[in-house]
């Protein structure tokens, strides 16, 4: 078909070979690090007509203006977008695109084990043995982890990964508390309380739980685990923004007795509060997949070694399953889901009604 397009990365051979196959002209940034800004720039301006980015891609008026009367699309491999400056992209008429929901259980199942590895020791306990530093075996030394069968899980932000998260969270027989600034979510609260009642009537949980949505403050306050799943939303973007919505503040009304849990976007978490709060013990520890900056800087609080045992840090690794990331089956996979965004756009697939297709993000704009 001719169209062009340029990809600031890999995202599969297969989703990629999708395109090669219907005639797209394709050009991959070769290295694995991100392009930079001045490489996106020159691509655009060379009359691209689609532009497939990640969450490292910096894309606004500069781009859209070196695009101006070409660029035709951005896709977005992620469920975030917060690289791409929506005002910009409607200004110019360009609609960007993003891959929600096919990360939804890998997402959630990832944040879960978290809770796991840091509350059980996993780390110390595998480094004690690598380090050949096990001697005899012992009840209670030289450490002793925290269950999470029958704890109770603070669930902040209940949209698609929240949701998956609570699932997990009841097959652990796990009360949960639930907090949503924008939209609580009583329908699903009410069917996995059905599910936890009927588990409990026939013994396959000793203990009655129960689900309810609560003020902040609560969450915080009876949360033995404390699970992260809001949107970066800065002041002024939004009447509930939430950057920096753990600080100095919000995590010393955490139980001392409680993990943080971040899987959504790293800015949500102020970090040098956090390593203060690890470091100073008014909470158990941290496990956090994302970070205000990535990679992590080599200077960042949370590599101090005083907290290394009670700080587990992953590399924006939550969605990173072969299915998730590279099925180019568009509701299985990130690839395949990208991919049928920008086909959608670029062949006028739904009789070219931008505002239709599924994908497109910023549907007022058209």
């Amino acid at each position: 078909m001719g169209f062009r397009v340029f990809a600031t990365c890999n995202i599969g051979d297969e989703a990629l070979e999708i395109l090669r196959q219907r005639g797209y002209e394709l050009e991959i940034y070769p290295q694995a690090d991100p392009p930079g800004k001045a490489v996106i720039l020159k691509k655009v301006r060379e009359g691209i007509d689609g532009l497939i980015t990640t969450l490292r891609d910096p894309i606004d008026a500069e781009v859209f203006e070196a695009g101006k009367g070409t660029l035709k699309v951005v896709a977005q491999m992620a469920v975030g977008f917060d690289n791409i400056n929506r005002a910009d992209a409607n200004r110019y008429g360009v609609p960007f695109t993003n891959t929600a929901d096919v990360l939804t259980e890998a997402t959630a199942e990832f944040a879960f084990f978290l809770m796991g590895a840091v509350a059980r020791k996993l780390w110390p306990s595998e480094r004690l043995v690598r380090e050949n530093r096990w001697g005899a075996w012992h009840p209670f030394l030289p450490f002793l982890g925290d269950e999470v069968t029958g704890k109770t899980a603070a669930v902040i932000g209940t949209g698609r990964i929240g949701m998956g998260m609570i699932k997990k969270c009841t097959g652990f027989d796990m009360n949960i508390l639930c907090y949503d600034p924008v939209f609580e979510n009583e329908e699903f609260a009410g069917h996995i309380q059905e599910v936890m009642d009927m588990r409990h009537r026939y013994g396959l949980q000793k203990q009655a739980t129960s689900i309810r949505y609560v003020r902040f403050g609560e969450a915080l306050a009876r949360g033995d685990f404390v699970s992260v799943h809001v949107p970066l939303l800065r002041a002024g973007e939004s009447p509930t923004p939430t950057y920096h919505l753990f600080n100095d503040t919000t995590l010393r009304q955490m139980k001392p007795t409680a993990y943080l849990i971040n899987t959504s976007r790293g800015p949500v978490v102020d970090e040098a509060a956090l390593a203060r709060a690890i470091k100073e013990h008014w909470i158990a520890g941290a496990a956090l997949d994302v970070f205000e900056k990535e990679p992590l800087p080599a200077d960042s609080p949370l590599r101090d070694a005083e907290i290394e045992d009670r700080c587990r840090i992953f590399h924006h690794f939550a969605s990173g399953t072969k299915e998730t990331r590279l099925s180019v089956d568009p509701n299985v996979g990130m690839a395949g889901r990208c991919v049928q965004a920008l086909m959608d756009l670029l062949e006028g697939n739904y009789e070219g009604d931008r505002a239709k297709m599924p994908y497109v993000v910023n549907k007022e704009a058209f």
